[in-house]
């Protein structure tokens, strides 16, 4: 894996780069993004802010890369999920798939949402409506469906779903997200689907 500065790093660098994502994700998702200053991020982590700086140029290059970290393992997630799904299952797929990992890590949603509220945009809303869109065209394709809908609007109530299950589950653990997201597949099957 090359660093910042073009070389490759040695093993022990890359742990180090790892601990220090880590360190951050925990950080944020905790004390939110201002509170997680360098000199926090150093301490956690039992190295100096120079040497945090050593790794990463600064707190937003942290920041996105432990960004990119969480929103990585969702990608692996959601993509194992969805490609595993037979074409006309992949929406349901990938909304069950979608709300079972964030459920199950909310340290990463905070993560996400502190990334993107705090850094700024992170990554491209179009690629995020524009690959469910694809889904439920495919999807909808396999079933025989021919009738044309609007698959923006369409990807965009769903990813909206999702991210609505998601955050009431953050704010009430009790909330049962599990039945929440079989019911936007409910909704997706009888509303797009049928």
């Amino acid at each position: 894996m090359p660093s910042a500065r073009g070389r490759n790093l040695t093993f022990t660098e890359e742990a180090r780069r790892a601990q220090l994502v880590d360190v951050t994700i925990a950080l944020v998702s905790e004390r939110g993004y201002a509170a997680a200053s360098l000199g926090r991020i150093a301490e956690s982590a039992g190295i100096t802010k120079a040497g945090v700086l050593y790794h990463f140029a600064s707190k937003r290059a942290l920041v996105e890369a432990a960004h990119e970290h969480v929103l990585t393992a969702l990608v692996a997630t959601v993509a194992e999920a969805v490609d595993a799904a037979a074409p006309a299952d992949r929406p349901a797929a990938y909304i069950r798939s979608m709300v079972g990992h964030l459920r199950e890590r909310p340290r990463h949603v905070r993560m996400l949402v502190e990334a993107m509220t705090s850094v700024g945009p992170l990554s491209d809303s179009k690629a995020r409506w524009s690959a469910v869109a694809e889904l439920v065209s495919a999807a909808r394709t396999a079933r025989g469906l021919t009738d044309p809908i609007d698959l923006r609007s369409a990807a965009l109530v769903i990813g909206g779903g999702i991210d609505a299950i998601v955050a009431e589950s953050m704010r009430d653990p009790a909330y049962d997200a599990v039945a929440a997201a079989e019911l936007l597949v409910g909704v997706v099957e009888r509303g797009l689907l049928a």
